[in-house]
């Protein structure tokens, strides 16, 4: 008997449990031959959904019975083509009453999820769990459940990159974030939120989410060290300042990242190297590709470097063996604007002042470009100076972290504190006063570890006071 006979047969029956088993065993056999067409079992679900014949009550406990034996993966759903058809051609059915058969209609969508999931088709994943009424009042759905499918939600669209749609499910999330008690989906939502921070560009949270991160047991090795390996990653790509000062502090005395490739250049931020062309470029070949996106120098920005060029008055006549004239006005990448602002911040603990030329050639960027840099981050507060357009000369001022490090070798904290009191000429000589105990300070410590090591046995003792 065909499926449209049997189809009329159970229709004709009036008893409802009759009509119960029929469409049960119409189902079994539908679902128990692989060879069944995935047509046939669409037309039984628009037969009991949409044409009456066997009430509502009867066409829920079916259309259960479906998406069980569909999850089980019956013989008939083996392959996930045939599969997939099946599920989206019940959907189509199920849409005109949707608000009767929503539960049923949610679970086949998780289903097809995963399907494209496994074919990372991770876009067409997230449109179908975004098809999913979770705000309908016609069921009561927990609000841990509503969290599990926005994280997932979130998580396939940041594997497809778009961070933009994926931090409105975030956010969605976010507000029912104290909802559970389940450890993995906490998990799960701290690591959608540090990649939120990661792809929207706050590279300072993202490095502290992915680095507390790493230090949780519940997470496999392999996992904390790709945590710990992307916090190094967004504390280089952070705006230089004392926020991301701290983070590369507390990622430097990490003994973990002594065993990551990033090691070699967090240590040279770290301490406060400047960055040379040949040191960024391997660090650049393992940034993804959100982390290279291009930037677009602001109006303002372009705008006082315009009026700094204006105001340079001593251009120089280049002759045929000089080096050639730069002409970047502006960093090009998120990478390329983090490099330039540290050695800017490092510029700052080598010198008192810089010309704006000097300081142009130190970072490969026009004058007024590199005037404009460090008037930002002075405004910014993520450099301490000033800059004097008359001379075209910017000058550095010591910060406190600088100041309170000062003079803890031979005992020159108490000279650096009666300096203080003395007040022996204003700021430029207390400057003055802070580099020569600095120069004495290095220099003690050098002498001091080169007689630990007896290379200095034959030598009388050093000892250097300011």
């Amino acid at each position: 008997m065909d499926l449209q006979a049997r189809l009329a047969q159970i229709g004709s029956n009036s008893a409802q449990r009759d009509k119960l088993t029929a469409c049960s065993a119409l189902l079994t056999d539908l679902l128990s031959s692989a060879s069944t067409p995935s047509a046939s079992v669409v037309d039984f679900v628009d037969a009991i959904v949409n044409q009456d014949a066997v009430g509502q009550v009867i066409a829920r406990q079916v259309l259960g019975e479906l998406v069980k034996k569909l999850a089980d993966g019956c013989p008939a759903a083996q392959d996930a083509e045939k599969k997939k058809d099946i599920i989206q051609g019940a959907l189509a059915k199920i849409q005109p009453r949707l608000v009767t058969f929503d539960e049923y209609a949610s679970q086949l969508r998780e289903q097809l999820a995963t399907l494209f999931e496994a074919e990372e088709a991770w876009s067409d994943a997230a449109r179908v769990l975004m098809g999913m009424t979770l705000d309908s009042g016609a069921r009561n759905i927990a609000d841990e459940d509503k969290l599990r499918i926005y994280i997932r939600i979130v998580r396939l669209l940041l594997e497809d990159e778009d961070s933009v749609q994926a931090e409105t499910y975030y956010n969605r999330a976010a507000l029912l974030s104290n909802a559970t008690q389940d450890r993995e989906l906490q998990l799960q939502f701290k690591l959608c939120q540090a990649r939120i921070f990661d792809y929207g560009r706050r590279f300072a949270e993202a490095a502290s989410r992915y680095h507390e991160l790493s230090w949780i047991g519940e997470l496999d090795e392999e996992d904390r060290m790709q945590c710990l390996s992307a916090a190094v990653t967004c504390a280089v790509l952070a705006p230089a300042g004392p926020q991301r000062s701290r983070i590369l502090a507390s990622l430097y005395r990490d003994d973990r990242t002594q065993d990551l490739r990033s090691h070699t250049i967090l240590s040279k931020m770290f301490l406060d190297h400047i960055l040379r062309p040949s040191e960024v470029a391997g660090f650049e070949a393992t940034l993804k590709t959100h982390q290279l996106a291009k930037i677009a120098q602001s109006s303002s920005d372009k705008a006082s470097t315009a009026a700094a060029a204006a105001r340079d008055e001593d251009v120089e006549i280049q002759d045929a063996d000089a080096e050639p004239v730069i002409t970047r006005t502006g960093p090009a990448t998120v990478l390329d604007r983090a490099v330039l602002e540290h050695n800017l911040l490092s510029a700052s603990l080598l010198y008192n002042n810089i010309t704006f030329a000097g300081l142009g050639s130190l970072l490969s960027l026009t004058p007024g470009a590199a005037e404009t840099m460090a008037r930002r981050m002075i405004e910014q507060g993520r450099l301490r100076g000033w800059i004097d357009q008359v001379e075209r000369v910017v000058y550095f001022e010591g910060g406190k972290e600088e100041e309170d490090g000062q003079g803890k070798v031979g005992g020159l904290g108490e000279v650096a504190e009666k300096k203080e009191e003395e007040n022996l000429g204003g700021a430029r000589t207390r400057a003055w006063d802070r580099q020569i105990r600095q120069t004495a300070s290095s220099v003690e410590l050098i002498v001091q570890r080169l007689t630990d090591k007896g290379l200095l046995d034959n030598l009388p003792p050093v000892s250097v006071r300011a």
